[in-house]
Order: C-alpha cells, then structure tokens, then sequence
C-alpha cells in the first residue's frame, strides 16, 4: 500500500496504553516578536464577588493565544482603572501599551453583568465597550465573546475564540483501548464526549452550520462514515461500501459530502448528496485519490492523489471535471486544505525533517513551512483564518498543536494523559 494511506492507517495505532483525560491544557511554545502590547486589567467584581471564572485573565490568555498580542504582566500594570474615566492614558504609555481593556462584573438577578472597555491608549479613545448578562455556565464563554469583540475591533477580522474543536482521545491498555470523540471550546476547556467506541474514530468534520459532526468510525470493524447532530446526538451511517470510506469532506452550503471510497476498486473521490444519497463519482485513476477538501465557494475540491508517482495535491474543477496537480515542492504533499479566502493552501509537507505544516500561495506557488516538529499531520484551518491546529508527537505522547498562519506563533494542547488526534475546527458558530 502506498505511503501516505499506510501513515493515514497507521494513525489508529498511534494511540497509546494510557487513560486520556478530555480538557486540554494550552502550552505557549513560541510567541510572535511583532506582538502588539496590550493591557487587560482585572476585572474588578461588585462587593469582591467569588466568580467562578477570571474573566479578564481569559480574555488575556485568549489574545495571547493569537499570536498577536502581548498582554502585560499583572505584577507591571501600573493601576487597576474599571472604567475609561478613570483612565490616565500618559501612564500606560510609560509601560508601552498599545491597548488596554478595563472592566468590572456585578450580580444581576440570579447572574452577572459584565461591562468591558477596550481603550487605544495613544490615541486616546474609547474604541468599544458594552454590557453583556450571563448565568455562570457562560460567563466563560462571555470572556471568549468579549476577546472576539477586541480582536476584530483592532484587527478588523473577526475573532475565534468563540470556536470549537473536536478530537479524538484513546484510553485503555493492550487489546482494551477506548477511543472518544470530543467537542471542546477552542482553548482544550469544557470538553464534552460525542461518542465512545472499542475501535478507531477517525476524521471529525464539522458542517458548516457547527450542527453536526461527520467522521470515520470502525465499530463495525470495517470503516464507515457515520453524520451526527450534535445537540441531539441523533446520528446516521451514510456510507459502509466494501473497502475505504474515509475523509468526509462537508460542502460549503452542507448539502454534499465529499468522500474517499474504494467499493469500485482503488481509493476514488465521490460527492454524497445527503438528501437524497446518491452518489458521483469526480475521479477515475489506477492511483489512490482521497483526503478531498472543498474551496470556500464550492466551485473545486482539492484531494491527495499519487498519480505522479508519491503523494501531490490535485485541484477538482466541478464544473469542468478536470483535474490538476497543484504542488511541485518536494516529493510528499497531502491533506490540503483552503484558508477562509480561497488565497492559500494549508498542507502536509515532508522535507529532510519530517513532516511539518505548511502553506502554499495559490497564485504564486510560494510553499513556507510554518512549524518545525517532526511529525505532524491533518492540519485544520480556524475560521478566520489566522491559526492552523494540527496533529503532532510530544515525547512518546499525541497533542494537538496550532499555528499561527504566519507562522510567527504557535501552542500546544496536550491532555493530563493520553495521545490526542485528528482535530478538526469548527465553522463561526452565530
């Protein structure tokens, strides 16, 4: 079998003999040297409130997180200011912050308000602020709303950390693993299980609308492609075809599934319609096609194939039906996947190093390697565009990583214990 099926096989025995714990934890491995200085200072709380989550130090983490941002120290912030009145802009300027964001929460009803302000210091002004109402079940993802506000509003892209991931985790020793398939927030926290299964899950997809999650799963100890709601659980088998059936690929408007089936002989690319199941076959090749990922406009796809001799990316024309091969760096280039805007590509790339993540320009053909690692794989691109999460080794251990798509940043998310694979980023989920 050719290489990069056996390494796409080979993913189900990477999983080791360990209890996986769900939550993920962030692990900053390098930090952008063009981060713009922020000041988030904590949030004060009406009659010092236990809250049960520290708003101001999420949103800090969050922007961090970014690579695009530098939050201050706490120990060097130079005052505590709640509100922009109380704010001598000449101060923050003395510690070199480009930004800062002030704010406070107080009980309302049986829940929080929650009031924030983002400040450009050397200008002087209030960029924007507002009051949001939250029960404490949310008020974690009220910290994640407020770091999209300021994301965009200094960045003009619109923030994702009000995103979510799904991954799949192993648990168990010898011929007892567990494997589960989670939904998390962007950050590794408040995980929850979607499935568990004895045999290997692999490829979670996420609909366009972040209802549904398509995947891999073996529970029948062959692989079929399986669709689930996510808030009811309520799930189909859409494919269980002799052989392969791998890589589920959601079309941009959720109607169509591209997928990688084997039932009329080597590995080809098909198209699911969901309403009504039928079936089109867009290859026809001796070579072993699969991994098929959609443009943003749903006018291509792009899919692995070795028709040239090892693995290459091929561009799919839907209207036309041709096919043309897309990368020439190198002799390995797999698991494509667009960015947001249809301008780059998000890769697979084996150099004398291993395999790392990369990003092709479309236009120009230009490839640049943006991790480092030696064995990385099925790299995901956040909705807007600016991270890659991506799977790779730490130790003897599975963790997901990410990037930024500069490559200037990146963190990793281990778990407690346990190999993590197959991450797969949620669309905007409102």
């Amino acid at each position: 079998m050719k290489r990069y099926l056996t390494l796409w096989l080979g993913a189900i025995l990477m999983f080791v003999a360990v209890q996986a714990q769900a939550d993920l934890t962030i692990e900053i491995t390098r930090g952008s040297d063009r981060a713009t200085p922020i000041a988030i200072v904590p949030f004060a709380s009406e009659g010092n409130l236990s809250l049960p989550e520290d708003v101001a130090q999420v949103i800090s983490d969050d922007l961090k997180r970014s690579g695009q941002f530098e939050p201050l120290a706490r120990d060097s912030l130079i005052s505590r200011p709640t509100r922009s009145e109380d704010v001598n802009y000449r101060d923050w300027r003395a510690v070199d912050s480009d930004y800062l964001v002030v704010g406070e929460v107080a009980q309302e009803g049986g829940g929080y308000r929650v009031q924030y302000e983002l400040l450009d210091v050397y200008g002087e002004r209030r960029m924007i602020g507002e009051y949001i109402t939250s029960n404490t079940e949310q008020l974690r993802r009220t910290a994640h709303y407020i770091s999209d506000k300021i994301y965009e509003a200094i960045t003009g892209v619109r923030g994702a950390f009000s995103t979510k991931i799904a991954y799949v985790t192993s648990q168990g020793s010898g011929d007892n693993i567990r494997y589960g398939l989670y939904v998390a927030d962007a950050d590794g926290r408040n995980s929850q299980e979607i499935l568990s299964s004895n045999q290997p899950i692999l490829s979670p997809a996420w609909s366009p609308d972040g209802s549904k999650l398509a995947y891999v799963s073996f529970e029948t100890e062959r692989p079929a492609i399986y669709i689930q709601e996510l808030g009811s659980s309520r799930r189909v088998r859409a494919t269980s075809f002799p052989g392969l059936n791998s890589a589920p690929a959601w079309s941009p408007d959720g109607r169509k599934l591209a997928m990688s089936l084997s039932k009329d002989g080597q590995p080809e690319i098909y198209v699911m319609d969901i309403a009504n199941r039928s079936f089109q076959r867009l290859t026809n090749n001796s070579a072993i096609d699969t991994e098929p990922s959609w443009s943003p406009d749903g006018s291509k796809l792009v899919f692995t194939s070795d028709r040239s001799g090892g693995p290459q990316l091929y561009r799919y024309d839907i209207a036309s039906g041709q096919a043309e091969r897309i990368t020439f760096t190198g002799n390995y280039n797999a698991r494509g996947r667009y960015s947001p805007d249809g301008e780059s590509m998000f890769l697979v790339h084996r150099s004398g190093n291993g395999y790392q993540i990369a990003k092709q320009d479309l236009e120009t053909d230009r490839l640049v390697t943006l991790t480092d690692s030696r064995w990385d794989e099925s790299p995901s691109v956040a909705p807007n565009g600016s991270m890659v999460i991506f799977a790779t080794q730490q130790g003897n251990s599975g963790v997901l990583g990410a990037v930024s798509a500069d490559g200037n940043a990146s963190f990793r998310l281990p778990a407690a214990q346990g190999d993590v694979r197959e991450p797969a980023w949620s669309p905007f989920l409102n």
